[in-house]
């Protein structure tokens, strides 16, 4: 395999980073690393950063909101393939992250070998899951719902978020450097494309696509 020229990893637990990378860094002697611990850092970087190789992505990583960057980066960025690297290691969480675009899903107890052996398998072209998946079909209303979450641009996709962490306009166009009157056209968009009526249920909508045990903290 040639050696990829740049990786994306954005997990918030520096302990596992660190450990992760020290193995990987040690195979992969040639590739760039490029590190994000938020959301925002990892929007930073797929902007600065979009001739990436490939996005190893933490689905718990703060304001993730469950599969809602999954679908995002799949739909902006579909140039660069996501591997799932998360504590949750349940059927239901790895079958929902393959139907919304994932090229691979590495729970967190797999051995550093084993999930080096996955990003070679993805570079090459191919989908990695643990031995013990067994395919299961997502329904269909979930899937609704991220073709429609996928249907947001970048902006109105970090809006959206804004909102499930209960932002108020003031708030959101004063961090985004916008008026209060550019956030509510935005707002209309969101719901018209979401196919709701305020933001109460956009985020009831996005809520389905939150991971399946929400109160999981992953160590």
């Amino acid at each position: 395999m040639i050696q990829p020229e740049k990786i994306i990893i954005a997990d918030d637990h520096p302990l596992f980073r660190q450990a992760l990378l020290g193995t990987l860094k040690a195979k992969l002697t040639y590739t760039t690393w490029v590190e994000a611990q938020t959301i925002e850092e990892l929007e930073l970087q797929l902007s600065k950063h979009n001739d990436s190789d490939l996005l190893l992505l933490d689905l718990n990583i703060p304001g993730a909101h469950g599969f809602n960057t999954l679908i995002h980066v799949r739909t902006h960025f579909p140039q660069i393939p996501v591997v799932i690297v998360s504590a949750y290691e349940d059927h239901d969480t790895i079958g929902k992250a393959m139907s919304y675009g994932a090229a691979g899903f590495v729970p967190k107890s797999t051995p550093v070998d084993d999930i080096y052996s996955a990003i070679v398998a993805v570079l090459s072209g191919n989908i990695w899951l643990p031995s013990s998946f067994e395919q299961k079909h997502i329904d269909n209303n979930g899937q609704d719902i991220a073709e429609r979450v996928a249907s947001l641009t970048q902006q109105q996709y970090r809006i959206l978020m804004m909102f499930a962490q209960g932002m108020l306009n003031k708030q959101i166009a004063y961090d985004l450097n916008v008026s209060e009157a550019t956030i509510k056209a935005h707002a209309t968009a969101i719901f018209r494309k979401l196919d709701v009526r305020n933001r109460t249920q956009a985020v009831i909508a996005i809520a389905q696509l939150h991971l399946t045990e929400a109160d999981f903290q992953a160590n």
